[in-house]
């Protein structure tokens, strides 16, 4: 049964002076009368703290943040983070300053080429004025080194070129060459091939043709043809011939450096040299004509044509004998042969264009100094 007061409104389990609402309802505000209004949401706290936030981070002085975390108790508890200070942009360097440094145009020290160039003039010239035949002994020990680095140079990709006989055979060409002349050089790089061929044996067949391939190249490159500067020497007015032959192509060097920085717009050979311009050359062969003309009318007093012809000649081998070692230097994945002259590289890469000049240079000067 139920019960009712004077006013006639139910009363007991389900009903009562509080408008019939239920007992969890019940309960519900007699928490929210203790405890006093709810606390708001994780999100809507956080979106309230968002503009302080930014505000904070924006400013440069900022040095520490506070946000709220969790619901702990009545009162929501706040965390401290601590940022570091970040720079305005402005004081920012750029990206460029840092990670991409502006290269030389040059490409090279210049001041330490130039001094090792005039030291190399320096030390011919002496041996050409003191005693001629000194020049051989100077050759000798260029083509030494200059063996040394490219046996090395060729060792990376696995090819042995026995060094030993190569040296032995460098020298052979020289003194042949100075005491029997051309015939002499020729019999002694044929000699110096054979000894190589047989000093292989010793180690085998595997890799035989790729060893002795090398050798033979070497001893091609290097001393062979720097056995044509000992032809050149020989002579009576051999220190005039020597003279002309390394200035011609000390011309077409620097002309065609000082063209290529200046001027260099077109690469001659982009995928062997990319530093290489046809600007460049121009001016190699500009200079190398300019200087095979004056050395041949004022030395030699022979016909300007003959100067010109001259120096455009050695322009053009050695250009080929620079690509030449360049083609060597990108199969073989190096940059120079050597880092014994500071600004020039090694040895070999000094005489990358004098080599094939060589020979060009014997037989012009013995065709025309008849």
């Amino acid at each position: 049964m139920t019960q009712s007061d004077s006013s006639g409104e139910p009363s007991g389990r389900h009903g009562g002076h509080d408008g019939g609402l239920s007992v969890a309802e019940l309960i519900a505000r007699s928490r929210t009368a203790t405890q006093g209004p709810a606390l708001p949401s994780r999100r809507s706290r956080r979106a309230e703290a968002e503009p302080e936030a930014e505000l904070s981070v924006a400013s440069p002085e900022a040095e520490v943040l506070t946000e709220p975390l969790v619901d702990v108790g009545p009162e929501p508890v706040l965390a401290t983070r601590h940022l570091s200070v970040v720079p305005p942009v402005e004081a920012l360097p750029e990206p460029g300053e840092i990670l991409v440094p502006k290269p030389a145009r040059a490409g090279r020290n210049l001041p330490a080429a130039i001094g090792v160039g005039l030291g190399l003039g320096a030390a011919v010239l002496a041996t050409l004025s003191l005693y001629r035949p000194s020049f051989v002994y100077l050759v000798v020990a260029a083509i030494a080194l200059a063996t040394y680095e490219l046996v090395t140079a060729i060792a990376t990709v696995e090819a042995r070129a026995p060094l030993v006989p190569l040296l032995a055979g460098a020298a052979a060409m020289q003194a042949a060459a100075w005491f029997r002349g051309p015939e002499g050089l020729v019999g002694a790089f044929l000699l110096t091939a054979l000894g190589l061929f047989i000093w292989r044996l010793a180690d085998g067949a595997a890799g035989y043709l790729r060893d002795v391939g090398a050798s033979a190249l070497v001893a091609l490159y290097v001393p062979f043809l720097a056995g044509f500067a000992a032809l050149l020497v020989h002579p009576s007015d051999g220190a005039a011939r020597i003279i002309i032959f390394i200035l011609v192509v000390v011309c077409s060097d620097t002309g065609g450096y000082a063209a290529g920085v200046l001027l260099g717009r077109h690469p001659m050979a982009p995928t062997v040299s990319p530093k290489k311009s046809w600007e460049g050359l121009v001016g190699s062969l500009i200079a190398g004509a300019i200087g095979g003309t004056l050395m041949m009318t004022l030395c030699f007093h022979h016909a300007w044509w003959q100067g010109v012809l001259f120096g455009l000649a050695l322009v053009v081998t050695a250009t080929l004998g620079d690509l030449g070692e360049s083609m060597l230097k990108r199969d073989l994945g190096i940059k120079d042969m050597g880092r014994v002259l500071p600004g020039h590289g090694g040895i070999m890469d000094r005489l990358d264009s004098l080599l094939p000049c060589a020979p060009v240079a014997y037989l012009l000067l013995a065709a025309f100094l008849r």
